[in-house]
């Protein structure tokens, strides 16, 4: 069977709508990327004010897409380990457990980042 795929303008448009809808599966199915993405919520507020150059506020800001960009990989690989089966499995669980530890290293990053920024314009 061969199959289908769009091509130009018809594949981006399929590709933003796959794109909302692994958003909206996302945020229905993980209560991770919920409180993740109401982070974002505050970050980019400020993100605004509290960074002096562009740079540092997109940093301030992307720091923070990163997590999210992360925990959305981190919920792919939950889901594919999962769709193969429930039962425990060594592999399974160093799978969930490297995504885990992506994310938390995702946060640290972050946090590494908004203590640099604010520290160079508050204390040096």
């Amino acid at each position: 069977m061969e199959k289908k795929t769009s091509k130009g303008f018809e594949r981006i448009i399929n590709a933003f709508k796959f794109t909302l809808k692994g958003v909206q599966s996302a945020w229905s199915n993980e209560e991770a990327f919920r409180q993740e993405a109401l982070v974002l919520i505050l970050v980019i507020p400020a993100g605004l004010f509290i960074p002096e150059t562009f740079l540092q506020k997109g940093l301030f800001i992307c720091a923070w897409l990163l997590v999210l960009v992360i925990e959305l990989l981190n919920s792919a690989i939950e889901s594919v380990v999962d769709r193969i089966g429930y039962g425990k499995h060594p592999l399974s669980g160093q799978a969930k457990d490297m995504g885990s530890a992506a994310v938390f290293i995702g946060i640290c990053l972050a946090v590494i980042i908004w203590v640099s920024i604010i520290c160079e314009r508050f204390i040096i």
